[in-house]
């Protein structure tokens, strides 16, 4: 078994030759080395953060030998990377396996990365789960950057900000970023040092769902059903050049409902009327169920009942360190003119 993943990850970084010398001459040094999903071992992925290796298995943890081979195998092929491995097959995907001190300390120093010369804050290990910079969403960062000079940028459930600082750094005259979490706004925030910025981005914590019905002029009741509403940032009517809308699969509070599958619309319609008239819409849909033909569907009729029909749609995919059996990657970008 070793033998076949030995076999594996070397094709996968054969078949990376190109990418990674483009992305390296890009000022990039973060990029996903093995998919193990589509390269022949699901649950497993191997990732580059800088000077950091990091290893996540996600369904079953590899075996001692597995693991000892994989870790030779990079040391042979990047020797001046640090290995950090996490095994996330446990419930809820929380990094159930231990590392020696002097490992953990590796894991856990704050390093800096670069992607497409941007500066962003990444930890093998924190107090969360995920990395700080999700890299299939690079080809979104690009994009946005290409988009960015000379325009205002909402960015939604921004978690640690990598489309907004991206977009700051291209030029964007405004950047609001929205996330609840106190503690990736932080790292947000970090990014935001780690770069000379020519403008000062904003960072509001809230609740998507109120932020989104204040500033689209819809309004945020303090009470529903009786109930008072917890509190939130008061937030004036205004729109916005570009909206970034990248919600988690679900998420459940007093202001709304997140979901993915079923209701969609209920975050496109105000982040939609947060949009100015001429401007763009990204929306992300990481859910490998939802079908990409009916997913933009459901924004099409939903844009026609507000009035607002999306003009253009243009698909922007995961670049080639993510591949997909079949050209329909679970990470769907539609970019809607709207």
């Amino acid at each position: 078994m070793s033998a076949n993943l030995i076999q594996a990850l070397a094709a996968a970084l054969e078949s990376r030759a190109a990418l990674l010398q483009q992305l390296h001459a890009e000022e990039t040094d973060a990029y996903r080395l093995f998919h193990g999903s589509v390269e022949g071992q699901p649950g497993l992925t191997v990732d580059r953060y800088g000077e950091l290796l990091l290893i996540q298995t996600f369904h079953n943890p590899l075996p001692p030998a597995q693991l000892a081979a994989l870790e030779n195998f990079y040391a042979q092929a990047w020797p001046d990377l640090i290995q950090i491995y996490n095994d996330r097959s446990a419930a809820h995907s929380r990094i159930g396996n231990h590392l020696p001190p002097e490992q953990l300390a590796q894991a856990v120093a704050p390093r800096t990365v670069r992607e497409l010369g941007v500066n962003y804050r990444i930890q093998g290990r924190h107090d969360g789960q995920d990395p700080w910079l999700f890299l299939d969403l690079r080809a979104g960062r690009r994009r946005v950057m290409q988009e960015a000079p000379g325009k205002s940028l909402l960015n939604l459930f921004a978690y640690t900000c990598g489309v907004g600082i991206a977009a700051a750094n291209a030029g964007a005259r405004h950047v609001v970023n929205v996330d609840f979490a106190a503690s990736s706004l932080a790292v947000g925030k970090e990014n935001a040092r780690l770069n000379d910025l020519p403008i000062r981005p904003r960072f509001i914590q809230s609740d998507v769902f109120a932020a989104l019905r204040q500033l689209s002029g819809l309004g945020q009741a303090k009470l529903v059903r009786g109930k008072r509403m917890p509190p939130f940032p008061p937030l004036e009517p205004h729109t916005f050049d570009i909206v970034f809308l990248d919600p988690p699969r679900y998420a459940k509070s007093a202001f709304g409902v997140v979901d993915l599958i079923n209701d969609y619309p209920a975050l496109f319609k105000p982040a939609l009327l947060c949009t100015a008239p001429g401007g763009t819409l990204i929306c992300c849909n990481n859910v490998a169920e939802a079908p990409r033909a009916a997913w933009l569907d459901q924004l099409e009729r939903s844009a026609r009942k507000v009035g607002r029909p999306i003009r253009d749609v243009e698909w922007i995919a995961p670049e080639a360190d993510f591949p997909s059996h079949d050209d329909q990657p679970p990470l769907k970008i539609a970019l809607l003119r709207v």
